[in-house]
């Protein structure tokens, strides 16, 4: 049986070090995270002299504009999650994966295997869509992996000695669907007799990128209002942790019926919308959460950030959701109803034939 291994190769501009990486991406299954793995190459001349090289996992977190940066003021803190020294090796046992093993068969004895465990509260790969002319660092998380000669750890690293592959932590979709999502809300109106019920119900609870969400409307209008409209919206919402008051909602899918409307009092309706929120449609738009690279031509919107707890939210993270909203229009005087649902979208787990394709397109 013959297996082919993918890999990422990425050298420093005086090409004395090389860097090989079988993956970009690495899942994060809430209570464990994929382990970084990958293979450093050093040139004859950096293995004579005994250079100190290393490597580390660099987790950027950008959480204002490049180009409001002063002198002094940086809107980014670079985090250093793991550190390691490849070389002259150090006395750690690492368990070597099929990759490494034929890879240091195969390079010779100038080949340094790493391995570095992720922690699984660092906050995953999101960042934020900026308008199209706009060519600056985008805000949000992006990981690293940096590879460096020097001194110490500490050092400052000089450019043409200095590899840095951007790699990405994801999350996909659970494989058990939750409880159906479902809310009733009700208003009753002043000097008025009776009220006015909404009950909203999606058909499941977990949806993938790119599938349509059925929202199943229900109204009993038993006030003396009158329903002029109704409107189902699919929002984003983007929790920065740093910041006290870092939260806010984007609008990335919605519709507006006049079906069956306007509803007199006594009446009752029964409807089902349907709304599919892609990034295709919000392209343009700044400040809409994306997975991983923006530029990328497969990214999608960001998944539902999965946390094991509020506490394990970590505090250079963005935490991100999804919910439907639904809202009655009662006209000037009679106001609004609102009913509101979250719900999880992710990416399903690829299979090994989408991953291998993925990785083409990238190499």
């Amino acid at each position: 049986m013959v297996v082919n291994f993918k890999v990422f190769k990425k050298a420093s501009p005086n090409n004395m070090i090389t860097l090989y990486m079988n993956r970009r991406e690495f899942v994060d299954s809430v209570t464990q995270v994929e382990p970084v793995d990958g293979i450093v190459v050093l040139d004859d001349e950096y293995v004579r002299q005994n250079r100190k090289i290393f490597v580390q996992l660099i987790c950027n977190f950008r959480y204002g504009r490049e180009d409001d940066e002063m002198i002094g003021l940086r809107f980014s803190k670079e985090l250093i999650l793991v550190s390691q020294q490849v070389h002259p090796e150090q006395k750690v046992d690492i368990t070597l994966t099929k990759m490494q093993e034929r890879l240091l068969k195969r390079l010779g004895q100038n080949a340094f295997p790493f391995v570095m465990e992720m922690p699984t509260s660092s906050p995953a790969s999101v960042v934020l869509q900026q308008k199209a002319n706009d060519n600056s660092q985008p805000c949000g998380v992006q990981y690293f992996v940096k590879v460096f000669t020097g001194e110490s750890e500490c050092d400052r690293s000089h450019r043409r000695s200095t590899i840095n592959l951007g790699i990405r932590k994801v999350q996909y979709a659970p494989t058990k669907q939750g409880i159906q999502p479902c809310t009733v809300v009700r208003k009753d109106f002043l000097l008025s007799p009776g009220e006015l019920e909404l009950e909203v119900t999606l058909d499941k609870q977990l949806y993938h990128h790119g599938e349509k969400i059925a929202i199943n409307i229900c109204v009993r209008n038993n006030s003396n209002k009158v329903v002029k409209k109704i409107k189902a919206m699919v929002q984003q919402g983007i929790d920065i942790v740093l910041f006290q008051n870092g939260q806010f909602r984007n609008t990335i899918s919605f519709s507006e019926s006049a079906e069956g409307c306007p509803l007199n009092p006594g009446s009752s309706l029964q409807k089902v919308m349907y709304l599919v929120p892609t990034l295709a449609a919000n392209c343009d738009r700044a400040g809409v959460a994306v997975e991983g690279d923006y530029k990328h031509k497969n990214t999608s919107l960001a998944s539902t950030t999965l946390v094991a707890s509020p506490e394990a939210r970590d505090a250079f993270g963005i935490i991100v959701s999804y919910a439907v909203k639904v809202k009655l229009f009662l006209g000037a005087l009679g106001g609004e109803l609102c009913a509101e649902l979250p719900f999880i979208l992710m990416q399903p787990k690829p299979s090994r034939k989408q991953l291998e394709a993925a990785e083409n397109e990238e190499a």
